[in-house]
């Protein structure tokens, strides 16, 4: 029995998925040792080639990397390499502190907000870390725990504002459950509470629109939720564009000529929406580099997958069946069939309804799964991006038909964030 066949189909082309097989799994083969599986691997064309549509949708915004997408420190440091790239999006103050402390970046604002007071008491103890480093803050509570692990506030802290930018229907609110502060009253108060503050500067405003940014709006056999989809996208762009324009007034009036050094805003699936608004002067991006599954049907662009990874595989149970061992890389968020990995190359494979992607071993089933051998690499996408590489200590970078070179993730780095 197959895998849900409300399953989205795959935007690549059968052909260009059997060439991508023939090409990784060539790679892998010529490498001159033998690699452990699961092979992680990245396609550096593909890479390159995401990075620029994202640039080229960007118009001219500056796009911050969106660690969390990439987990892999030599990616991190090729996506700031590209034109238009600037500055590092993390995800945990520890993070951000082994980025800045390894000369990665010298621009990093923390996502989300920290209560680390390990961590914070590193970054209150370094000049240099505290000017390089901006926290995300929503509540003066957040506010409260810096100020709990310093003795002296000689080290003025950057922190950013997060702004909640779901869309407000007036009977529910569409979007990420993220930040309490949703109008601009709101904003404006913890403004006035950080400017007020000793040993605090605000510098930034986040607004993170993941009801655009993050939801699929071209779906192959889901016609109207589709259309649904691009319908909420619109209104919360509309309504996005009056908050921020009405915040940034009142921050103006606060803070003076000044005003803040950055807002940051949307994702990789947002990036033209949010540039266009004058109000925002950098947008985000980390998953459209790499491609995870999650990012397959979307109208605005089409990027290319280029994260894999490979499994052998190592048993035929019946002529219809290949199984590969290993596999069960499911990804976060809530369960569903869009959070299983994709059997991607060689085309025609799926996972079966019964035992889905297991632990040990996963049997595939499909047109192509009888012409498999023992042996043979079936490659993987994993439904989000940076979360593959929790589950490997190496990368092994791909150029043309062949590894170049093999990379530690943060995990090869001994680090778990």
């Amino acid at each position: 029995m197959s895998t849900d066949p409300a399953r989205p189909s795959s935007p690549a082309s059968a052909v260009e998925r059997n060439r991508l097989w023939a090409r990784l799994s060539d790679a892998v083969a010529r490498h001159e040792e033998p690699l452990a599986t699961p092979v992680m691997v990245v396609d550096l064309d593909a890479f390159a080639a995401n990075a620029a549509d994202l640039v080229r949708r960007a118009a001219g915004t500056p796009i911050r990397v969106a660690s969390k997408s990439l987990r892999v420190p030599a990616l991190i440091s090729r996506a700031l390499a590209h034109p238009g790239f600037a500055g590092v999006l993390g995800y945990t103050l520890a993070e951000a502190l082994w980025l800045e402390g390894e000369g990665i970046s010298d621009d990093i604002v923390v996502a989300y907000p920290t209560v680390d007071r390990a961590a914070l008491t590193r970054l209150v103890g370094s000049p240099s870390a505290a000017a390089h480093i901006t926290l995300m803050v929503d509540s003066v509570d957040h506010l409260d725990v810096i100020d709990s692990v310093r003795s002296s506030r000689a080290v003025p802290i950057r922190v950013a504002i997060d702004l909640d930018a779901g869309l407000d229907l007036r009977v529910t609110r569409i979007g990420p459950r993220r930040s309490p502060v949703r109008s601009a009253d709101d904003a404006l108060a913890l403004a006035r509470a950080i400017a007020s503050r000793p040993g605090f500067r605000l510098v930034g405003v986040m607004t993170y629109e993941g009801q655009v940014a993050g939801v699929p709006d071209d779906v192959p056999g889901q016609r109207i939720r589709s259309a649904l989809v691009r319908t909420l996208k619109d209104r919360s762009i509309e309504q996005l564009l009056g908050r921020r324009a009405t915040v940034v007034e009142g921050l103006h009036d606060l803070l003076g000529a000044g005003g803040l050094e950055f807002w940051n805003a949307g994702g990789s699936g947002s990036i033209e929406s949010s540039a266009s608004d004058p109000v925002v002067t950098e947008v985000t991006a980390g998953s459209g580099l790499l491609v995870s599954g999650l990012f397959d049907h979307y109208r605005s662009f089409s990027p290319r997958p280029a994260a894999f990874y490979g499994l052998p595989v190592t048993r035929r149970p019946d002529p219809s069946t290949a199984t590969v061992h290993g596999g069960g890389l499911v990804a976060s968020g809530a369960a569903g069939p869009d959070r299983l990995p994709i059997p991607w190359a060689p085309a025609g494979l799926s996972l079966t309804g019964l035992e889905g992607a297991g632990e040990v071993q996963t049997p595939l089933v499909g047109e192509t799964a009888s012409r498999l051998r023992v042996g043979d690499l079936v490659w993987f996408r994993h439904a989000k991006s940076g979360e593959l590489f929790e589950h490997t200590t190496t990368a092994h970078l791909v150029a043309g038909g062949r590894i170049i070179d093999s990379v530690p993730t943060y995990r090869g780095h001994g680090l778990a964030f």
